[in-house]
């Protein structure tokens, strides 16, 4: 399991262009922007009208591309797929998109999230004769629909989508139709623009805005897009159900410039920031933010308690992943490649040091004990979210609830652990606040199953989480 400076991975975005001469090329630069959702694979398959075509590889999308790919990536439309593979669902196979060619015509699949019934649905599968090539939810989904008889294609997808329980956030392409659909739910997030006359769909709004698209609305839970020659046109395939977008989508997952259900990330990270210097006040004498999804949050914090903001900690954006290594010094090495205090901005102050969760509790010990080491006279640790106590089964690899720190630790025994001056975390309701998406609608609302264990769908007896896939 690789260590990194932050503890938490979600495991892909997704992105789509319809009706757009260089759709390849558009892909790639939207998977660029959305390269922090996963790092491990990436893949992008392109429609001529004809035939698909599919280049995939393990890696950054700068290693797995180059431009010579994309001379067999013509056509107007394309999907595309970044991975963060969680313990054996790695290697190339399970590199996304996935393709599937029959003699009725090929179907192409990128997913983010996690089905909840896929251990059944694929024993159910087998059961029918069905033979697996991958470890992937996605392949799951495709079976589905080919099973489910000769109905037109969209009908054999809503009727597939019907029987998926979990996350989901699918791309899906034809050689002729680009379909996208969002689970009852909508715990992912999923948006569309447009480029002229041409449809983009992207996981985020930041990489509609870095393509030039101008953003559209968000795919409602329970939707099935499906987008031709002919426009955009909308089904449902689930009534509709109260929203429960994933908090962490907020808290840590998104880029700042992104916008989720109606509300900026950067702006809901700083009244976070805000709210957190309400609840847990502190005499300090600079608030510091660990890079770099904490920034927003340090902001707030630092602007609501009159503290001054400073870079205490500097990240060096030139470092690798830090996977765990053969002793303890290399791995804390390696934290150290990644992280730098500012001994002149922390030497012989009181420090106020923001960040936006802690996991396991390691990293959070290594950069206090760094911020001490340059000179800290005191390290205050403050977290814009609520403790995490329970696992995620919807595609974010928070493990089992015995290897979260504050799974089975209070508050004062994290404090210890971590060796913090103080610790606090910002509650619930002051969560909930800082979002500040409207509270009159079913559209509109979040899963907060990691902070109270309240989970939005039935999670069933032989879930299996996604550290323990084998």
């Amino acid at each position: 399991m690789p260590t990194e400076i932050k503890g938490l991975n979600e495991e892909c975005g997704v992105f789509g262009v319809w009706g757009h001469e260089d759709a390849a090329h558009l892909t790639y630069y939207g998977l660029h922007s959305l390269q922090h959702r996963g790092q491990e694979g990436a893949g992008i398959i392109a429609t001529d009208g004809e035939q698909l075509r599919l280049e995939k590889g393990l890696g950054l999308i700068t290693e797995v591309f180059e431009e010579k790919q994309f001379d067999r990536l013509e056509g107007h439309g394309a999907i595309g797929h970044v991975r963060y593979a969680t313990q054996g669902g790695g290697g190339y196979d399970n590199v996304q998109p996935l393709v599937f060619r029959s003699q009725t015509g090929s179907l192409a699949l990128a997913h983010n999230g996690n089905l909840v019934n896929a251990h059944a649905l694929k024993h159910q599968l087998e059961a029918q004769g069905s033979i697996l090539q991958t470890t992937s939810d996605t392949e799951v989904v495709a079976h589905l629909i080919k099973r489910s008889g000769h109905l037109p294609l969209k009908e054999r997808i809503m009727q597939a989508l019907a029987m998926l329980k979990g996350a989901y956030a699918f791309v899906m392409m034809t050689e002729e139709k680009l379909f996208v659909a969002l689970d009852p739910k909508g715990l992912r997030p999923l948006s569309i623009g447009k480029l002229g006359d041409a449809y983009v769909v992207s996981s985020e709004t930041c990489a509609l805005d870095v393509v030039g698209a101008e953003y559209i609305r968000e795919v409602d839970p329970g939707e099935l897009i499906t987008i031709d020659k002919d426009g955009l046109h909308s089904d449902r395939f689930s009534e509709p159900l109260q929203r429960t977008l994933c908090s962490m989508e907020y808290v840590y997952f998104s880029r700042p410039d992104s916008n989720l259900d109606g509300v900026n990330v950067h702006s809901a990270r700083k009244r976070m920031g805000k709210e957190l210097a309400k609840e847990a006040p502190i005499e300090a004498d600079v608030v510091t933010g660990v890079p770099d999804s904490s920034i927003s949050a340090a902001i707030g914090f630092a602007e609501q308690s009159g503290i001054p903001y400073e870079l205490g900690l500097i990240k060096n954006r030139y470092v690798g992943r830090t996977f765990i290594q053969p002793s303890q010094e290399l791995r804390e090495q390696g934290v150290k490649m990644k992280l730098s205090p500012v001994r002149g901005i922390v030497e012989g102050k009181r420090v106020v040091m923001v960040d936006d969760s802690i996991v396991r509790g390691t990293t959070s010990r290594r950069i206090i004990q760094m911020l001490k080491d340059a000179g800290a006279k005191e390290v205050h640790v403050r977290i814009g979210a609520p403790p995490l106590k329970n696992p995620c089964y919807y595609g974010i690899d928070t493990s089992t609830k015995a290897e979260l720190i504050a799974g089975h630790h209070s508050v004062e025994e994290i404090r210890e652990m971590i060796g913090a001056d103080s610790l606090a975390f910002l509650s619930v309701e002051g969560l909930q606040e800082a979002i500040g998406s409207p509270k009159d609608s079913l559209r509109h609302g979040q899963c907060q199953a990691c902070f109270t264990g309240s989970y939005p769908t039935e999670i069933f007896p032989n879930t299996v989480h996604p550290y323990e896939k084998v």
